[in-house]
């Protein structure tokens, strides 16, 4: 995962928002399971958002990743790095102010990176949270 080149200048709050919610509502449309929105501005550099989401097989994952991919680039002009597609186990989507980890559910409950993100808060497991909660928001 690469972090954020210092050359370029910061988005707009509105844009990075636009973006957020232009994930979400695709994965919504394509029936994406447990997403979970985790707010890193202030704690990370690497994005202002990470959001985490399951797909109920490698062919649905690598569908609503390819989805996105395409959302993305048809709104920002910009196409997001892309990793983990062959296998569609686990695949990441770096949009630069949006980190996008999209994982069959076996592999998302190996990994559980909404525990490691919550810096110190308790977070749900995924399987009690509500859709599109957002972990430590305050």
């Amino acid at each position: 995962m690469a972090s954020r080149s210092v050359e370029s200048p910061a988005e707009p709050a509105d844009s990075i928002d636009a973006l957020h919610r232009l994930i979400l509502e695709s994965l919504d449309d394509d029936q994406a399971m447990e997403t979970v929105s985790i707010p890193l501005a202030g704690k990370s550099s690497i994005a202002d958002y990470m959001v985490v989401a399951s797909g109920r097989s490698s062919r649905h994952v690598g569908s609503m990743a390819g989805k996105l991919v395409e959302k993305i680039k048809a709104e920002t002009g910009r196409s997001p790095r892309l990793e983990g597609m062959p296998t569609a186990d686990w695949v990441l989507i770096d949009a630069n102010d949006v980190i996008v980890h999209l994982f069959r559910p076996e592999v998302r409950s190996f990994y559980n990176l909404e525990r490691m993100w919550a810096f110190g808060d308790a977070p749900r497991p995924p399987s009690e949270a509500a859709p599109n909660e957002a972990i430590g928001a305050a």
